[in-house]
């Protein structure tokens, strides 16, 4: 349904709230009198929102009026409906910086990193809600409720603006016993192991090799379409994995993965924050992209 199809069925908030004060206190009388209003004007709303929807709300007997079917149904959403409009004012008003942030995260990068620093951006900025939904790759901003995204890639997603915020490294990590198993000395060693990719980052192994003056891989990889499998795969010994080494600190220093050589590659890809440019000037996105930006800055 679109916009110009919806006016129909978007009634004034007049309108709706005379309804929904009548049909909460079953009466026109105590509705006007919580409004401020006269029971003439009451009802004179609740009869033009009628002829709006087409539908009759109310059963009207002598004096009194009774909720129909269809008007019961009607009212726990509109309630709810009011109240969602009511809180988002005072929320509002009281902190106008505050709202609500729709926002896209790579899984890994989202758990790993952002999670653990996020009760310090709520702390600091309590007014702001964010709602975090994952994804992968690019996708159209203009069809997703999502006010920014946090992206890896290259700097060519059209119809967006960003801002860098990281780069990365990457390492070849696998098991200790996977490593002992295979005594990896040199670069080109690594090739008679089994190997490990990101579906999306399908050449990150030629890259790696080309990097060593090595000749690319003639044969497959195994590939996966999660970090989180990747990464497991390669702490059980399946395979070797290039993962970042900020994502991984923790298993490296546990143990649970090694270096199977320690021959780290930048990655050419960057982490962004990005958004659309009708969003640039919604607060809950200016405060956190200027707090992300913060945190990020040492990692440049």
């Amino acid at each position: 349904m679109n916009m110009h199809t919806s006016r129909r069925f978007l009634p004034s908030t007049a309108l709706l709230a005379a309804f929904e004060a009548a049909a909460r206190t079953g009466s026109v009388t105590l509705a006007a009198r919580e409004l401020s209003l006269t029971q003439s004007a009451v009802s004179r709303q609740i009869k033009l929102l009628e002829e709006q929807l087409q539908v009759e709300l109310f059963a009207r007997e002598r004096q009194t009026i009774r909720l129909t079917a269809a008007g019961q149904a009607y009212a726990r959403e509109i309630r709810e409906a009011l109240r969602k409009i009511s809180t988002a004012s005072f929320n509002l008003r009281a902190n106008p910086k505050g709202g609500t942030l729709n926002l896209a995260i790579l899984p890994t990068f989202g758990t790993r990193w952002l999670a653990p620093r996020l009760p310090k951006f709520l702390a600091q900025n309590p007014g702001v809600t964010i709602n975090l939904a994952t994804r992968l790759t690019y996708f159209d901003f203009r069809a997703e409720a999502l006010d920014a995204a946090i992206h890896f890639g290259l700097r060519d997603w059209s119809g967006v603006e960003m801002a860098m915020l990281r780069a990365e490294k990457v390492v070849p990590a696998c098991s200790t016993e996977l490593k002992n198993q295979y005594g990896f000395h040199t670069a080109g060693d690594l090739k008679q192991a089994p190997l490990l990719s990101l579906s999306t980052r399908p050449h990150a192994w030629n890259r790696w090799f080309a990097a060593q003056n090595v000749a690319g891989l003639s044969g497959q990889t195994m590939y996966f379409d999660q970090f989180a499998t990747v990464a497991q795969a390669a702490m059980v010994g399946v395979g070797v994995a290039l993962l970042p080494t900020f994502l991984i600190h923790d298993e490296l220093a546990s143990g649970k993965l090694v270096r199977a050589l320690d021959l780290p590659m930048e990655s050419a890809e960057r982490y962004y924050l990005v958004w659309p440019p009708e969003r640039s000037a919604h607060p809950p996105l200016i405060v956190f992209r200027d707090w992300l930006l913060a945190e990020t800055a040492a990692d440049h």
